[in-house]
C-alpha cells in the first residue's frame, strides 16, 4: 500500500468537521426533536427508498447541485440509521464505516494485496469470489435484494453469474436468444395461452437485458430516458389540444396522432 499523500488530503480535516457536525446535530435532533425521536429503522425505510430515487433523478439529469442536495439526504439517513442501532448497543457509525473500509480492501487484493489483474473485467470477477467466500459459500445470486425492482434485479442477476464466468462468448448468440424467445412469446399469444405468454414475455425481458448487456447499454437508463421523452411528448400534445379548446378525451386516434406526430417534431 502506497505511503504517498493524496492529493484530497488537503481537504481533509475539512470534511471531517463536516462529518463530525452531522453528527452533532444527529444527537441534537435524536435527544430534543419529537419527529426525531419517533423514528425508527423500519419507518425510515421508505424514506429512505424515495431519497434514492430522487438521488437517481438527480443524476439522470445532470443536475450537480441537485444530486449535492440528495446526497446529503441520503448520508442523514445512514447516519440516522446508525444512531438508532448505537442506542440499541449494537453497533455505531464508526464500525459502519470501518466494517465497509475492510470489505474493500479486503476485495481489492489488486490494490492492497499481491493479485495481478488485467482489466475491468478480473477485478469483478475477483469481487465476485471474494465475496463469495466471505458469505460462507452461500449461492453467487443470494446477495442480489429480493425488493429490488424486477428489470434492476434481471441485471444484477446477469452480472453476477457472469462473475463466475456463466455467461454467452458473444452478443450474437445472445441475440439469437431474444429471438428465439420472441418466436416463443408470439407463439403463446397466437394460441392465447396466457399464463405462458406471461412467461414468454418475462424470458423476452430477460433476454433482452442480457442483449443491453453486450452492448453496454444500462436497460433502466434507456426505459427511464424513453419515458421521460414520452412523458414531454405527451404533455406538449395535451398542451396543444388545449390551446385549440379541445379535450383530448373527445379526439379520434387519427386526431391523437396527428397531434403526437407534431409532438415528436418539438420534443
Amino acid at each position: 500500500m502506497s505511503n504517498t499523500k493524496h492529493p484530497a488530503d488537503q481537504y481533509r480535516s475539512e470534511k471531517l468537521k463536516a462529518f463530525d457536525r452531522l453528527l452533532t446535530i444527529m444527537d441534537e435532533l435524536r435527544e430534543n426533536c419529537p419527529w426525531d425521536q419517533k423514528q425508527t429503522l423500519r419507518s425510515l425505510r421508505h424514506l429512505t427508498i424515495e431519497e434514492t430515487y430522487e438521488l437517481s433523478d438527480a443524476i439522470l439529469e445532470g443536475d450537480l447541485n441537485e444530486i449535492k442536495k440528495e446526497l446529503g439526504d441520503i448520508i442523514l439517513h445512514m447516519v440516522f440509521y446508525a444512531k438508532i442501532a448505537s442506542e440499541k448497543k449494537a453497533f455505531h457509525i464508526g464500525d459502519v464505516l470501518n466494517s465497509v473500509s475492510d470489505k474493500l480492501i479486503n476485495r481489492h487484493p489488486h490494490i492492497y494485496g499481491d493479485t495481478e489483474v488485467q482489466n475491468e473485467e478480473e477485478v469483478k470477477q475477483n469481487w465476485e469470489k471474494i465475496k463469495l467466500k466471505e458469505n460462507g459459500n452461500r449461492s453467487v445470486l443470494g446477495g442480489v435484494p429480493k425488493s429490488l425492482p424486477a428489470l434492476v434485479k434481471a441485471m444484477r442477476i446477469q452480472e453476477k453469474a457472469r462473475g463466475v464466468g456463466f455467461d454467452w462468448d458473444t452478443q450474437d448468440q445472445v441475440w439469437e436468444k431474444v429471438k428465439e424467445e420472441m418466436s416463443e412469446f408470439l407463439e403463446a399469444s397466437k394460441n392465447n395461452q396466457r399464463q405462458a405468454m406471461q412467461n414468454e414475455f418475462g424470458d423476452l425481458l430477460f433476454s433482452l437485458i442480457n442483449y443491453s448487456r453486450f452492448v453496454e447499454i444500462n436497460p433502466e437508463e434507456a426505459l427511464e430516458s424513453t419515458n421521460k421523452k414520452f412523458i414531454k411528448r405527451f404533455q406538449f400534445m395535451e398542451n396543444a389540444i388545449k390551446k385549440e379548446g379541445k379535450q383530448i378525451s373527445n379526439l379520434s386516434l387519427e386526431e391523437l396522432d396527428t397531434y403526437w406526430e407534431q409532438a415528436k417534431r418539438k420534443v
